[in-house]
């Protein structure tokens, strides 16, 4: 007894020191040691990824029934492949047109080319398909934070941080200035008005209303109250709607109400999730639009509805493609060009930032029958946003999310 009290601490540290040294072997073992291969090396292949969609084959163009909803295989390419110039279902060339960060990015009325602002210098440029650019005016626009092109590309509001609004005309090479109370703006078809959301101080005084495209002849259309978070003016290409608003129903779901310019007591309809985000069909008879719900790991999920008149809520589809509407472009009244997420983590519905910097492939969803197809996997780590698709439909292009810079495929 005398000798185990004599040696105890030296017995005790000791059994300290060998067990700090055990735990760090334990550590290394387990987070930094590098295990020694079995056999020959390979090169795993991957059989799922959390992308929603069915597998669609590299390079064919694979067609891909409705209704599955097995994830998609991982795009396996090998070093050598060569991208194709021109988009066939594999490994394609992307060309990145400027190295600028630009915004406000829309088809330039030729049907060509595009157009932005450089929010580098302050202007306004048009760039062409080989990259050609030339400023569109002379005049430089410094801190514009939000710009809404008309449909006929000659006009556009441009909002700045501190709530100032102009309509700038780039024919003409005129401006007009807009209330500061205005807020959100979309031009009518045919360019010549604009509906907004006049805010008041006193919520008695917060209006839907729509004026001439200068902000002459000011009508006001629906008030607002306190609800104006919940408000989208958004003008339809059929001139019947105006603005949407919504409601929640429950946890999930979601109900959106229709306005028109002259009181219409038009149907509403559900939504199966939340996060709502949309793009009008280029007859704006329906809506493509992204939500995402507990039934998809709140992720994002693509969806399509009847939207004009008495085909509201109609022909309601999941087109079972887990990508926001933003990330979309109607190449025509039928067809969507889509750039979608390799990979979503769960809440990506929530926490939009969590998709930045995933990478994008390329696919063409057939809204009428649900079917999807891989067009293109970029040769480069994209993120895909405001798709453009040129008239003749031989170019899409797209901003990267990561750079903010205009990138190009060849469709044909």
């Amino acid at each position: 007894m005398d000798f185990f009290q004599k040696y105890k601490k030296i017995f005790l540290i000791v059994l300290f020191i060998f067990s700090i040294f055990f735990l760090g072997y334990l550590l290394y073992y387990v987070f930094f040691r590098t295990p020694t291969p079995v056999g020959p090396a390979t090169t795993p292949i991957s059989t799922t990824t959390p992308s929603g969609l069915p597998i669609a084959e590299t390079g064919t163009g694979q067609i891909v029934e409705p209704g599955i909803t097995e994830p998609l295989p991982e795009e396996i390419t090998t070093p050598t492949e060569k991208a194709s110039p021109v988009a066939r279902g594999g490994l394609t060339k992307t060309s990145e047109l400027n190295n600028t960060e630009s915004t406000g990015v829309a088809l330039s009325a030729d049907g060509s080319s595009v157009q932005y602002y450089d929010k580098n210098d302050g202007t306004f440029y048009k760039i062409t398909k080989n990259g050609e650019i030339t400023a569109l005016t002379d005049k430089v626009f410094y801190e514009v934070e939000t710009i809404t092109w008309s449909p006929d590309r000659e006009k556009a509001v441009l909002e700045y941080p501190d709530g100032a609004n102009i309509v700038y005309n780039f024919q003409t090479k005129k401006q007009v200035t807009l209330p500061t109370h205005w807020e959100e703006f979309d031009f009518s078809p045919d360019s010549e008005k604009i509906v907004t959301k006049s805010i008041g101080l006193d919520t008695e005084n917060r209006w839907l209303a729509i004026s001439n495209a200068d902000g002459s002849n000011m009508r006001a259309i629906e008030a607002l109250g306190e609800n104006e978070d919940i408000v989208y003016p958004s003008w339809s290409p059929n001139n019947q709607i105006v603005a949407m608003y919504k409601k929640g129903v429950n946890f999930n779901d979601q109900e959106i109400f229709f306005v028109g310019l002259n009181d219409e007591n038009f149907k509403s309809t559900i939504i199966n999730g939340r996060g709502f985000e949309y793009e009008w069909s280029p007859k704006g008879d329906r809506l493509l639009y992204s939500v995402y719900s507990s039934d998809n790991d709140m992720k994002p999920m693509l969806w399509i509805v009847g939207a004009q008149g008495e085909q509201i809520g109609s022909a309601r589809k999941n087109l079972k493609v887990e990508t926001w509407a933003d990330k979309c472009a109607f190449a025509d009244d039928r067809y969507v060009y889509c750039g979608v997420p390799k990979e979503l983590e769960e809440g990506a519905g929530i926490f939009k930032e969590m998709s930045l910097y995933t990478t994008d492939n390329l696919y063409k969803i057939d809204t009428q029958t649900g079917l999807r197809s891989l067009v293109a996997v970029p040769d480069g780590d994209y993120n895909m946003s405001n798709l453009i698709i040129s008239n003749d439909g031989k170019y899409l292009y797209f901003t990267d999310e990561k750079t903010n810079r205009i990138n190009k495929i060849d469709l044909k």
